[in-house]
């Protein structure tokens, strides 16, 4: 496993309200799906965003499996990436019952809500309570109005970009075990930097890294 031992102290404070994410993820199984119907089913996407617009095209990835199918096991620790910009926004995050449905269109009632501050390119991390059973993990960019006023006609593909889409099981396979070791090696690195290099290398991100990332990432754990 690699261990993120390039790193140095983060020299910016991070301005982070401290939340807890109240995610006690009390649900019902899914009736007629066993775990392996999940993995093979569930439409997700790890990296978010669109093509276009400042806001909607800046990257915005889950530190998940290829597959975007994750299993936190004992740790309950999930993580994303934000990707370098010069105007950063909120992110919003929703946590909703998986409805079983094989399409973007599979959550239900909404579990739990919350907002990170706007930040620089880096790593968060974020330890949720409990996970007991699916449910549809969604991240994306709230550009506001920035994007819809533009005078680009094409401008409605901006605001419509897909967020980042994962769906937390809690039976572990392999590349969950993997993934695991890596957010724990990096929740011991909080408040200082890692290697953009090496971490793209343990998250298997290294397509989405180019020459306008910086050479270290901090991270960033307001919970």
């Amino acid at each position: 496993m690699v261990l993120f031992t390039s790193m140095r102290a983060s020299r910016a404070v991070c301005r982070f309200s401290l939340f807890s994410f109240l995610v006690a993820f009390a649900l019902a199984p899914a009736v007629g799906f066993a775990q392996a119907d999940l993995r093979s089913s569930f439409p997700g996407r790890r990296v978010g965003g669109g093509t276009r617009g400042e806001c909607s095209a800046r990257l915005l990835a889950h530190l998940v499996p290829a597959n975007s199918i994750y299993a936190p096991g004992r740790t309950l620790q999930v993580g994303l990436l934000e990707g370098p910009t010069a105007n950063p926004k909120p992110i919003e995050i929703q946590f909703r019952r998986w409805s079983g449905a094989p399409s973007d269109q599979m959550s239900e009632a909404m579990l739990a809500t919350s907002e990170l501050p706007a930040s620089t390119a880096g790593i968060t991390l974020i330890s949720l309570e409990a996970l007991n059973a699916p449910a549809v993990w969604e991240s994306a960019y709230r550009c506001g109005d920035d994007e819809s006023t533009s005078s680009d006609p094409l401008a409605f593909v901006q605001t419509a970009s897909p967020p980042a889409l994962s769906l937390l099981v809690s039976d572990s396979e392999a590349d969950d075990l993997s993934i695991q070791k890596a957010l724990a090696s990096l929740r011991t690195q909080c408040g200082a930097s890692v290697s953009t290099e090496t971490f793209a290398h343990a998250f298997s991100l290294v397509d989405v890294i180019d020459a306008d990332w910086p050479a270290e990432l901090p991270v960033r754990c307001p919970s």
